[in-house]
C-alpha cells in the first residue's frame, strides 16, 4: 500500500485519530449520525428484498444528503469522497464519470461509452450521464461496491449507484431552502406534499442553484466563463388502493446550463479562451413503479423507467484567442447527443408461506430488459460535420435462491444471462454490429454471531460488454474490442458495540478482471501539424484490484459523535502495452487512489447548537492509462457550524478552509505554442476555499 505517499502533517493527523480509526468510526449509514441506532432500520432499496443494511452481505454505503449536518450538499460528486474506495473525474462542469475500487470511466468524447459504474435514479437508468445527479430532495444514496452481476448487470462490472427520492407523506407538510455564498452563490429550494385523498399523496420539489465557478477568463475579463447553473424539479404520486397493492409515479426534469472554460495553460484558474464551452444537459425521465403481494404466494414488482435526455459540449480546444502566439492555433469542438432509454423489470419474489424446502429457501427469479438509442453530432474546426447513431439492447433472465443452513447461517446463490446487442452507423461509413452473451452471479454465505455481529463471505463474478472504438482516423485492427468480466472474492464483518454506540462495517476484497478493457489515447501529427488526439479503449490480458473498507460510527455520549471511513486499494496491470507503445505491465491502474480516508467530529453543546469538523484525504494516483501524469495526494478540511429548531435550521459552512488544489481530470499532451507545443500535463482543478450560508424552514 502506498500511505507513506500522505504528506507529514496529514500523517500525523492520522495517527493522532489513530484510536477512532481502530474502533471504527464512521457509519455505514452515515446519516445515523444524530440517531446511533437508526443504522439497524436502513433498508437498502437497490437490492431485490430491500433487506437492513446491517443484515446485506456486501460493502454497501448509504447516505441520506438532507439529514447530514455538514457543507452544502448540490450535486453527487461532493458525497463521494466520504464513500471508501470511491472515486470521479470531471472533464466538464461536474464530476459526471464514476469509479469505484479503482475501476471506471474517466471521460467520454465519442460515441459509445461503455460504463463500468452503473447509476439509476427512481428506477431510472442514467449511466453515463452523471451531471444529472443533483441531490435534492434526495432521500438516499446507495453505493454498491464490488460487481453486481447477479442485480443489475452489465454497467455494474466495479458497482453502481442507486438514487432514490423522497416519497409522498400522508400529512400536508414542506419545507424552503435558501443557500448563499462566495463565487456568487445561490440556492433557492421548496418542497410540498400531502394527502390527495385517503389513499394517494403528492410530493412536489423544485431547486435553482448557481455559482459563478472558480475560473478567471482574463481575455474575456470575466469570472462567469466556468458558471454552473442547474435547475431539479421532481414530483411523485403514490397510491395503495388496499394492501395489497401500491403504486408509483416519478416524475422529473433536469436542466444544466454550465460554462465550460476549465483548462489554463499555466496550470492555474486563469484562462484566455476567446470561445468558451458550455456543459449543458436537459434530462426528462419518468418510472412506474407497481408492487403487488398476491395472497402470500408470491410478491409482484412492474417496474418502468424512461429517460430522454439532450446534452451539449464543447470547448475551445486551443485555451487561447486568436492572435495569442504567431505559431498558435485556433479550434473549437462541440459534441451534441440525443440519448433515450427505456427498461423494464418484471420480478417475482417468494413469501415466507411460498418458500421451498419446507420454507427454508426463499426465491427470486426476474427478467430485465433495456434499450437506448444515441444519435451524436460533432462540430470540429479539423474536420467535417460528423453524425452517428448508436443503439444497443440488453435484455436478461435471473435468479436466486436464499437457503437458511440453520437459524444463524444462511447460503445465498444467485444466476443472471445477459444478452446485449449493439448498432452502429456513422456518416464516414463505419458500421459494427457486436453481440455478446454475458454471465454474472453470485455465491455467498451469511453468519450471524453473537452480540449482533454478522460475518460474511463468497464470490460474485460480474462482466462488460465488449464494444467499439469509433475516435479519428484509428486503425481497422483497433476498432473493436472484447467483453471484460471480473471475479470478486469478498469477506465482510457488520457489528455494533456498546447498546449500538459503536457501528463497525469492514470489508476485504480480492478482484481479477480479465481481458480487462483499458482506456488509452494516441496523438498523431496531420499534413498542416496540428495533432489529432485520438482516445481509444483496448484490452489488456488481466488486471488486479485488492484492498479494504472499513466505516463505522462512535457515540462517546449524547453530545459527541466520531467518523470514519478509511479504503485502502492496490491495483496493477498485467502485460499491457499502451497507445503510445509503452509497456505498463506491473503499474499501478489510472484513477485508483492507494488510500482514501475521511475523519470527522460533530458536537453539540445543546439540542439546537451543532458544530462538525472534517478531514478528508485521498492519495495520488496515476489519472490515465496513456502517460504518467498523477494527481497529488491532498487533504481538505471542512468545517460548519449551526442552530436548528424543530421548524428551521441556520448553517454557516466553508469546504476546502486551507485552499488545496484537487485535479479532477488530466491530460498529457503538447498544447502551449510557447513552448513549441511540447507534451507536458495539463490539469482541471476542482473547488477552492468556498464558504456559505444554508437557511431551511419546515412548514
Amino acid at each position: 500500500m502506498r500511505l507513506a505517499h500522505l504528506n507529514p502533517s496529514a500523517l500525523l493527523t492520522t495517527c493522532g485519530l489513530g484510536f477512532s480509526l481502530v474502533v471504527g468510526l464512521f457509519s455505514s449509514a452515515v446519516n445515523a449520525a444524530a440517531n446511533p441506532d437508526a443504522i439497524e432500520e436502513i433498508v437498502v432499496r437497490g437490492e431485490f428484498r430491500q433487506p437492513n443494511l446491517s443484515d446485506l452481505a456486501a460493502s454497501v454505503t448509504v447516505f441520506d444528503p438532507a439529514a447530514l449536518r455538514r457543507t452544502q450538499i448540490n450535486h453527487l460528486e461532493e458525497l463521494l469522497g466520504w464513500a471508501a474506495n470511491v472515486n470521479y473525474s470531471s472533464g466538464a462542469s461536474r464530476g459526471r464519470f464514476l469509479q469505484i475500487r479503482g475501476i471506471g470511466e474517466r471521460g467520454q468524447f465519442v460515441e459509445p461509452l461503455n460504463p463500468s459504474v452503473g447509476l439509476t435514479l427512481d428506477g431510472v437508468d442514467l449511466s453515463g450521464i452523471g451531471t444529472a445527479g443533483t441531490l435534492y430532495d434526495i432521500a438516499q444514496v446507495e453505493i454498491f461496491r464490488g460487481p453486481q452481476g447477479t442485480l443489475y448487470g452489465a454497467n455494474a462490472l466495479a458497482g453502481f449507484i442507486n438514487l432514490v427520492s423522497n416519497n409522498a407523506e400522508s400529512e400536508f407538510g414542506g419545507r424552503v431552502n435558501l443557500d448563499l455564498g462566495d463565487y456568487d452563490a445561490r440556492g433557492l429550494g421548496a418542497v410540498i406534499t400531502g394527502p390527495i385523498n385517503d389513499h394517494m399523496q403528492f410530493r412536489l420539489a423544485a431547486r435553482q442553484y448557481q455559482d459563478d465557478g472558480f475560473i478567471r477568463n482574463d481575455f474575456l475579463g470575466a469570472d462567469d466563463t466556468n458558471e454552473r447553473d442547474e435547475l431539479t424539479l421532481r414530483g411523485k404520486l403514490q397510491w395503495q388502493p388496499n394492501d395489497a397493492h401500491d403504486l408509483d409515479l416519478s416524475l422529473g426534469y433536469i436542466n444544466v446550463d454550465s460554462g465550460y472554460d476549465a483548462f489554463s495553460l499555466d496550470n492555474n484558474r486563469r484562462t484566455r479562451s476567446d470561445e468558451p464551452g458550455q456543459d449543458k444537459l436537459q434530462t426528462r425521465y419518468a418510472s412506474l413503479r407497481w408492487d403487488w403481494e398476491a395472497d402470500d404466494a408470491f410478491d409482484l414488482l412492474i417496474a418502468i423507467g424512461h429517460v430522454d435526455s439532450q446534452s451539449d459540449y464543447g470547448y475551445d480546444e486551443d485555451w487561447t484567442f486568436t492572435g495569442f502566439d504567431p505559431i498558435g492555433y485556433t479550434s473549437t469542438d462541440r459534441y451534441q447527443r440525443d440519448r433515450q432509454a427505456t427498461n423494464l423489470e418484471v420480478r417475482v419474489t417468494s413469501t415466507p408461506d411460498s418458500a421451498l424446502f419446507n420454507n427454508s429457501t426463499s426465491w427470486t427469479l426476474g427478467t430485465y430488459a433495456l434499450t437506448q438509442d444515441v444519435d451524436f453530432d460533432r462540430t470540429y474546426t479539423f474536420a467535417g460535420p460528423f453524425d452517428s447513431r448508436f443503439e444497443f439492447d440488453r435484455a436478461a433472465v435471473y435468479g436466486e435462491l436464499q437457503h437458511r443452513l440453520a437459524d444463524n447461517l444462511r447460503l445465498i446463490g444467485g444466476l443472471r444471462v445477459e444478452r446485449h446487442s449493439a448498432s452502429y452507423k456513422d456518416n464516414a461509413g463505419v458500421r459494427i454490429r457486436p453481440q455478446d452473451t454475458l454471465i454474472g452471479g453470485r455465491l455467498l454465505a451469511e453468519w450471524d454471531l453473537s452480540y449482533g455481529a454478522m460475518l460474511y463471505g463468497g464470490v460474485t463474478r460480474g462482466y462488460k460488454a465488449g464494444l467499439f472504438n469509433t475516435d479519428g482516423s484509428l486503425d481497422a485492427d483497433l476498432r473493436e474490442y472484447d467483453p471484460e468480466s471480473l471475479w470478486n472474492i469478498e469477506a465482510g464483518l457488520k457489528t455494533s458495540a456498546l447498546d449500538g454506540r459503536l457501528k463497525i462495517s469492514a470489508a476485504l476484497f480480492w478482484m481479477e478482471r480479465r481481458d480487462m478493457q483499458v482506456a488509452t489515447s494516441v496523438v498523431r501529427v496531420r499534413p498542416d501539424n496540428s495533432a489529432e488526439f485520438i482516445d481509444f479503449i483496448a484490452n489488456a490480458a488481466q488486471g488486479s484490484n485488492y484492498g479494504l473498507e472499513l466505516e463505522a460510527s462512535f457515540t462517546i455520549h449524547e453530545q459527541w459523535n466520531l467518523f470514519a471511513s478509511l479504503g485502502l486499494l492496490e491495483t496493477e496491470l498485467d502485460d499491457y502495452i499502451n497507445g503510445s507503445g509503452d509497456s505498463l505491465d506491473g503499474r499501478d491502474q489510472a484513477q485508483a487512489p492507494g488510500y482514501q480516508f475521511l475523519l470527522a467530529a460533530e458536537y453539540n453543546p445543546t439540542n439546537r447548537i451543532f458544530m462538525r469538523i472534517e478531514l478528508e484525504g485521498k492519495d495520488e494516483y496515476f489519472l490515465s492509462d496513456s502517460h504518467t501524469e498523477q494527481a497529488p495526494a491532498y487533504e481538505l478540511l471542512n468545517i460548519a457550524l449551526g442552530y436548528a429548531t424543530d421548524r428551521w435550521q441556520a448553517k454557516l459552512w466553508a469546504r476546502n478552509l486551507t485552499d488545496e488544489a484537487v485535479v479532477t481530470r488530466g491530460f498529457f499532451f503538447g498544447n502551449d505554442p510557447r513552448d513549441g507545443y511540447t507534451a507536458r500535463g495539463f490539469n482541471q482543478l476542482g473547488e477552492p476555499r468556498n464558504y456559505g450560508l444554508s437557511l431551511s424552514m419546515n412548514f
